[in-house]
């Protein structure tokens, strides 16, 4: 039980507002969200914040809730602290308490009403196909295995093409979604191939649950041939939901980064802390394509 003075004896009078950008490896997660019986990122870095901070409860809120298995690069949590541990030494402190599929970038103060998820002007993700006939050990755990076909990036960007704007995406929303709509605004598509990898990269001003997993499935299927462009598009703009039945994996899926009216972080952790894999060159040709309104 939490009483006004922490276990140090320093008054609980006050407290302020941090905000930390963290990658994790979601491999061994079901999530960022706590849940029971199963453990989750958020659980984790709320323990090792208490433990620095143990004169209140401590809740985090996130920029975006990864689903079980996802990937973090740039994911943006704010929370509130009474102690006196200034903002420039919690990334090593938590980073000495936390597991190392969890690494804290950077800490800093932010204004008590800043709030990580509804002062998010976009959120950004990256997902990433492995197009290749043969097996690559390093790469699976970050990206999707995809090698019967390889998969034709241009009709894929066509059908990407039309999802850019504000539409209601029913049909890439899976069950168990409390939103009260399912309208966002899709602002930038990338599809980048770099010989047997493809580069797929969404942004927008919110995501359902599931969305670019959902998004990814169909586009796969259109890109090997198995699903044509009238049909791809007629499942998303009818909301089609009982039509779209394939999802890829979470494991090729990395939250990259989420953007705010001004500059939080320094830039390297905001835009630079996810890597491009790349592989030895190879005859296979490279494209790369950029899309917004």
């Amino acid at each position: 039980m939490f009483s006004d003075k922490g276990s140090l004896g320093i008054e609980n009078s006050s407290s302020r507002r941090l905000a930390l950008i963290a990658q994790y490896d979601g491999t061994t997660f079901c999530g960022w969200q706590r849940q029971e019986k199963t453990l989750a990122v958020q659980e984790v870095l709320e323990d090792a914040i208490a433990q620095l901070d143990p004169y209140r409860p401590i809740k985090t809120i996130a920029a975006g809730r990864t689903d079980a298995g996802v990937h973090a690069a740039g994911q943006v949590v704010h929370f509130d602290v009474c102690g006196p541990i200034p903002a420039k030494r919690w990334a090593s402190a938590l980073n000495g308490r936390l597991p190392k599929s969890i690494r804290v970038l950077e800490v800093v103060d932010r204004p008590k009403d800043w709030h990580a998820c509804y002062s998010a002007k976009f959120r950004r993700y990256r997902y990433t196909i492995f197009n290749s006939r043969s097996p690559n050990v390093f790469l699976a755990p970050w990206s999707w295995h995809r090698y019967q076909f390889r998969l034709d990036e241009e009709l894929m960007l066509e059908g990407l093409k039309g999802l850019l704007g504000n539409h209601d995406f029913t049909a890439f929303q899976r069950s168990g979604s409390n939103r009260a709509h399912s309208r966002t605004t899709i602002e930038e598509v990338t599809l980048d191939r770099k010989g047997d990898l493809l580069f797929i990269e969404i942004q927008a001003t919110g995501f359902l649950y599931g969305m670019v997993r959902l998004i990814v499935g169909q586009l796969v299927l259109l890109g090997e041939h198995k699903l044509s462009k009238v049909d791809f598009e007629t499942r998303w703009k009818l909301k089609q939901r009982e039509e779209v039945k394939e999802a890829a994996p979470p494991h090729g899926l990395c939250f990259l980064r989420t953007g705010y009216e001004d500059k939080i972080f320094s830039e390297s952790f905001s835009y630079g802390s996810a890597p491009l894999f790349l592989l030895p060159t190879s005859d296979q040709p490279t494209a790369s394509r950029r899309l917004s309104p």
